[in-house]
């Protein structure tokens, strides 16, 4: 059985309903595994990084934030994308440099948005979105609407520059913002403690004055329980906090890498652990469902995603003005040599 489409919005809602949160995380890992098959086959343009192992902070946000609140992620972004209630053709196209793309296929699996959910566009750059995300929330605070930001970003992000002059930045002026550390323990190719000095990373929230606090990534609960109180921290005026969301990453780095630097048995004791299943243990052991009911909704997640990746490929590639779109405002005087 194959979902009818719903639009972002209706995606988003959708949320309220436990058993869609799980059909969610499975919408996630799904479509992240076939990125896998069709890089493979030349389709995905570049690089893309896979999220697999961190849907349960991807669904956190999109059950916690308001649908005018605002998310910056990094280039490991389809699932926040997803989870936020971007459609997965919207998202694929996108990775797939199709028309169908949110922004057209100009972007590609690094650049993706859509601000009628609150992403803003995604970044290929390590730690870019954290000033981004002070900067939105400035705005909010200078036009005194009721919005929050967050910023996610992975560990290493909080050894560069941009990480240290916007968490100052946010506690100086008490920003409604949220910085949230992915820590999935690698960046890039390199383990955490190969990198970093400390282990928690939460501990550099003191440093700027703002409540710091580190969490189970991969259970859904713990996360959307521990975001759910920073983010109206931030929307009662509280200022700026940051949460360490402790998750692993189960693919490599980005699809070319195999991984082979993880320690024998890493990857399997994390598994054990894995968002998917202790979200599918907690829905049967609550009886909110039976386990034929879930394996019924990943089955029709599986075929939905079928569909998605068949229309996809059906879709043609954006011609070259396509590039030229966008780059000037309606209001913005024309570019040189053009009417």
């Amino acid at each position: 059985m194959t979902m009818t489409p719903l639009h972002s919005r209706e995606r988003r809602a959708a949320l309220s309903d436990p058993l869609e949160t799980y059909r969610r995380m499975n919408e996630i890992r799904i479509f992240e595994d076939q990125i896998a098959g069709l890089f493979a086959e030349g389709l995905v343009h570049g690089t893309t990084h896979t999220c697999q192992g961190q849907e349960a902070l991807d669904v956190a946000l999109a059950t916690t934030l308001r649908v005018d609140d605002v998310v910056t992620c990094t280039y490991r972004g389809h699932g926040i994308a997803l989870a936020l209630g971007m459609t997965p053709d919207s998202v694929l196209g996108e990775i797939m440099g199709r028309v169908s793309g949110c922004i057209g296929g100009v972007g590609g699996s690094m650049h993706l948005s859509d601000l009628d959910v609150g992403l803003l566009p995604t970044f290929a750059i390590v730690g870019a979105g954290v000033p981004v995300a002070a900067g939105a929330a400035l705005a909010f605070q200078t036009r005194g609407e009721d919005r929050v930001a967050v910023s996610v970003c992975g560990d290493g992000a909080t050894n560069i520059g941009a990480f240290h002059e916007g968490l100052n930045l946010a506690a100086i002026w008490k920003l409604p913002v949220v910085f949230v550390v992915d820590n999935n323990v690698y960046g890039e190719y390199s383990r955490i403690d190969t990198t970093t000095p400390i282990t928690d990373l939460s501990a550099r929230a003191a440093s700027y004055a703002m409540p710091g606090e580190s969490v189970d990534g991969m259970d859904l609960d713990a996360v959307s329980e521990a975001l759910g109180r920073h983010v109206a921290r931030a929307r009662a005026g509280e200022g700026p906090s940051l949460l360490e969301v402790r998750t692993y990453r189960f693919a490599g780095h980005s699809r070319a890498d195999q991984a082979a630097y993880r320690p024998a048995g890493e990857l399997d004791a994390w598994k054990s652990r894995d968002p998917l299943t202790l979200r599918r243990s907690a829905l049967i052991d609550a009886g909110t469902a039976t386990a034929d009911q879930l394996d019924e909704i990943e089955q029709s997640v599986r075929d939905a995603i079928a569909d998605v990746v068949e229309r996809t490929s059906a879709t043609p590639e954006p011609d070259a003005s396509a590039m030229f779109r966008n780059v000037w405002t309606p209001a913005a005087a024309s570019p040189p040599g053009q009417p």
